[in-house]
């Protein structure tokens, strides 16, 4: 068994097994986050992440020699490197890399990460895959070394070849899992021995850690005035980044251009003022940096699907039809 020869760290748990499956917890001040782990073969195990929380510390450490392939099914993970650079996986990303550097911060700068991991030990994998599978022509130490080639990360956008491969892992029936996964596993490094790894390995760049600070104080900063309205060129001259390297990295880390991101991040806040306030409609406008409640409407409709007092008179409606106590859970979550 691998369990012994993998150390998780003291801030991750086992919280429940049955042999086939593992459920590992940790949580922190900013949140919680699971790692479901399924033994699909002997040294190649198949993970599902599900982080609600801002940022943790991984502590994770093994001997062993090993490959591990990320795909992001929602939300985004940072990685923080020793050098002081930050990497992004986002939604539908792929990354191949070796867990030689998996120990220190990671962020999740949407507050959320879901995603699946295919964990490859690679001399009990190169056993398995040679004898008892009947020599399955799957050279992983040659699709190591094209991927991770000195060490690198790359990361590439799932194209529409690999990202069926994921997407299907979330519908399984129970009694078919161990087999479907075992399946899919193949099928994944199956696919990736054929994928051309252009010569650099890696389609990301990565952005020096101090930029990332300015922009997430700009986040912070937006966040908390968002009554009013600032243009790129003066959040550039107060918080001394050229309005270039602030375009490029708020996208880098937030994933969407800055003026996208904090639309729909003005109206998930009026969104929620709407359930849990009585203020009008026009006073939640202004709340959120509207002056016209026309203007505000139709970007409420645009982001949430719907009008502001139609949503306000749904979520109300809804809230009224649930049973005692489960709509003080709800919002509690």
């Amino acid at each position: 068994m691998l369990s012994g020869k993998i150390d998780h760290g003291s801030n991750v748990a086992a919280i429940s097994g049955d042999g086939s499956c593992t459920v590992y917890m940790m949580e922190n001040e900013t949140g919680r986050g699971t790692m479901t782990c399924y033994q699909v073969l002997p040294g190649i195990d198949l993970v599902f992440n599900d982080f609600r929380m801002q940022s943790c510390v991984s502590e994770f450490r093994t001997e062993m020699d090993m490959l591990g392939i990320d795909y992001c099914r929602q939300g985004r993970i940072e990685w923080n490197f020793r050098h002081g650079a930050c990497l992004y996986l986002g939604e539908r990303d792929l990354q191949v890399g070796t867990r030689e550097k998996h120990t220190g911060t990671f962020g999740f700068p949407l507050g959320y990460y879901q995603g699946i991991t295919l964990a490859v030990y690679m001399e009990e994998a190169c056993r398995t895959l040679s004898s008892s599978l009947g020599g399955l022509s799957i050279d992983l130490p040659g699709l190591r070394e094209s991927f991770c080639h000195g060490g690198r990360t790359f990361i590439r956008r799932a194209d529409e070849a690999i990202q069926p491969i994921f997407s299907q892992l979330y519908n399984v029936p129970g009694r078919l899992k161990q087999d479907y996964f075992k399946v899919k596993a193949l099928e994944l490094l199956l696919f990736l021995s054929t994928v051309d790894v252009p010569a650099d390995g890696n389609e990301r760049p990565y952005f020096p850690g101090k930029r990332v600070e300015t922009v997430k104080a700009i986040m912070k900063f937006l966040a908390e005035n968002l009554e009013r309205r600032f243009t790129v060129d003066e959040l550039s001259l107060r918080f001394m980044i050229s309005p270039t390297a602030l375009k490029e990295c708020f996208k880098g880390v937030y994933g969407s251009p800055l003026h996208a991101y904090m639309r729909a991040y003005r109206m998930q806040a009026a969104a929620e003022l709407l359930r849990q306030s009585g203020d009008s409609v026009a006073t939640i406008a202004a709340k959120v940096g509207y002056d016209n409640a026309s203007k505000f409407a139709a970007a409420f409709k645009a982001v949430i699907g719907a009008p502001p007092q139609a949503y306000r008179n749904f979520m109300s409606e809804w809230s009224e039809a649930l049973p005692d106590g489960v709509d003080e859970a709800r919002t509690n979550l």
